[in-house]
Parts: C-alpha cells; structure tokens; sequence
C-alpha cells in the first residue's frame, strides 16, 4: 500500500484481501464429467431396450 497525499494506492490482492481457491477447478471437472456420465447412460440405456 502506498500513499500519495490524499490518493491510496493498492494491489488487487490486497483490495480483494482473498486467495483464489483451485479446489473450484476440481469441483467444476468433476461434477461436469459426472453430468456427462449421467447424460450418457440417460441416452444409452433406453437405446439398448
């Protein structure tokens, strides 16, 4: 942080005062691959019958 008369100026981390998570980059791979799988079998199956 630095300060120059009246004006403050900040990084975006330190505005944002958060870490940037990767766990939601898993959590998206993984229900969208089970979406997919869900999708899959909701098609196949009927289409074996």
């Amino acid at each position: 942080m630095e300060r120059h008369g009246d004006e403050i100026l900040v990084t975006e981390k330190e505005a944002s005062n958060k870490t940037r998570p990767q766990g939601v980059r898993w959590v998206l791979a993984v229900s969208l691959l089970a979406a997919l799988i869900a999708m899959s079998f909701v098609w196949i199956i009927p289409a074996l019958s």
